[in-house]
């Protein structure tokens, strides 16, 4: 996994908490953290645990709310659930069943630590959250890989829904970033009677796989010329020094026991990083950000190109060791998501060998892969024309916007917001003031608590929770630069 970078993340933290000061006081939990139904009251854990398949694996207190990591069992095959199960992590931040319910996915491992997304602040309300299936622990034993797609784990949400609604019986909004975003989208495309209402934040929309002209105008234009031109520098550096960075790479892959298996040679993972390095700057970085890159590639330290690369792309990325947690990801981008290839016109083509690599290369030969073209192109048709109650935000800045979902004459009540300045971790609060207005007061009414105030004038929406710092995450969420 790449390298956070510690400053990127107190910004964008203290983007989010200067964009939520002056929030209204969110309402109170239920004083007892107790569900009522008709006469009888009842603790939510126990309301919980008595649904079939639901297990506790442990609780975390959190002021204000009950947080509950729990195990659910679910059909390997949604389409014959006769043939085994496997146990999915859930997490449930539960407020009040008299609130809405955000359902939210990052497409990947579920945190268990409390958090709470933008849209759940917006609301003041539930969590649930998703792990996505063939992410450890949430695999099935032995793992049956062509039943991972993106129907099956749609599926998987469609079942906790239905579990939970009874419960949290008040609006449902689903809502995911990057590879969320786009769960959430194939969730409603699936089940578009669920959810109320879908925020996707900074979802990559691959609609044909090999047509990605569109990465390569957007790496022309992103940012300014000085820093494109540091950057390109930077990289291209990287490759004319390959023999004694490859040297320095195998030290360090001896020092930490990382192996070359799956992506075939140290020489395949080196060219790899390297070739991530523009793309994970924009991707995680703003443009003020520039000033730390070497300004003078051509005469700068092995070591301070090294360490550059480094902390943008992560040389341990495609050891067999960084690969394996998102195995399932490469799975899926090789057999349905599609992804993007790029140019590098600036850099010499004796100095690459291998170009940006295809996902078959992240994923062992064992598990077999068969890309179905028709995937995306089915989605996105369906966005086009029944996007309904659907909230899209991208990053100026952000290389995943380049190929993004784009709404059609058949869309109702459906937005495309894009933040200016902005990175992989754009949201709405990082929106112009009158978007971001708009996407709030179009959130609060999709889960049913507009006020009033509101309902009257959109320019009046303001999340109903105040931002608090233990809970609202407004970091981007940080994965390997070619990983939504």
């Amino acid at each position: 996994m790449r390298k956070a970078l510690g400053w990127l993340l107190a910004l964008t933290v203290l983007i989010g908490t200067l964009s939520t000061a002056g929030a209204a006081t969110a309402a109170q939990p239920e004083a007892t953290t107790t569900a009522t139904t008709g006469t009888t009251s009842q603790d939510i854990k126990d309301r919980l645990l008595a649904i079939p398949g639901m297990s506790l694996i442990e609780e975390k207190p959190y002021t204000g709310y009950r947080f509950f990591v729990l195990g659910y069992t679910q059909p390997i095959d949604h389409r014959h659930p006769s043939r085994g199960t496997f146990q999915q992590r859930i997490t449930v931040l539960h407020k009040d069943t008299a609130r809405p319910t955000v359902f939210y996915t990052g497409g990947y491992n579920v945190s268990t630590t409390p958090s709470r997304r933008e849209p759940t602040q917006i609301v003041d309300g539930n969590q649930v959250s998703m792990e996505y299936r063939f992410f450890t622990p949430s695999r099935p034993a032995p793992a049956d890989w062509s039943k991972l797609d993106i129907w099956q784990a749609a599926s998987d949400q469609h079942r906790i829904f239905e579990a939970l609604k009874p419960i949290y019986g008040r609006k449902w909004i689903s809502t995911g970033g990057s590879k969320g975003g786009m769960t959430a989208t194939y969730y409603e495309r699936f089940y578009p009677r669920d959810m109320d209402g879908v925020v996707a934040y900074v979802a990559p929309n691959d609609v044909v796989n090999d047509e990605d002209s569109a990465y390569d105008r957007f790496f022309r234009n992103v940012g300014t010329k000085e820093c494109r031109d540091r950057l390109n520098a930077v990289q291209r550096e990287a490759l004319v020094r390959r023999e004694p960075l490859e040297k320095k790479y195998a030290q360090y892959a001896a020092d930490n026991g990382y192996t070359f298996t799956t992506i075939g040679s140290l020489d395949k993972a080196y060219e790899a990083v390297v070739l991530d390095y523009v793309w994970g700057f924009w991707q995680y970085s703003l443009l003020a950000d520039c000033a730390t890159i070497p300004d003078d590639a051509a005469h700068a330290t092995d070591d301070a190109i090294w360490d550059s690369v480094d902390t943008i792309s992560g040389f341990s990325a495609y050891t067999d060791q960084g690969l394996e947690t998102y195995t399932p990801y490469y799975y899926q981008a090789g057999t349905q998501l599609g992804a993007p290839t790029i140019r590098f016109p600036y850099i010499e083509k004796k100095l690459i060998r291998y170009g940006y690599q295809p996902p078959r290369n992240f994923v062992p030969r064992s598990i077999p892969m068969t890309f179905q073209r028709s995937a995306m192109r089915d989605v996105d048709t369906w966005v086009a024309h029944h996007a309904h109650h659907m909230l899209y935000v991208y990053g100026q800045n952000d290389p995943w916007g380049a190929e993004r979902f784009r709404l059609g004459k058949g869309a109702r009540d459906a937005y495309v917001f894009t933040a200016p300045g902005l990175n992989h971790g754009a949201n709405v609060a990082g929106l112009v003031p009158d978007e971001k207005a708009l996407a709030t007061a179009r959130i609060l009414d999709w889960a049913g608590v507009a006020p009033a105030a509101v309902q009257a004038d959109p320019s009046a929406a303001r999340p109903l929770a105040r931002f608090d710092a233990g809970l609202d995450r407004r970091d981007v969420e940080r994965e390997p630069a070619l990983r939504p």
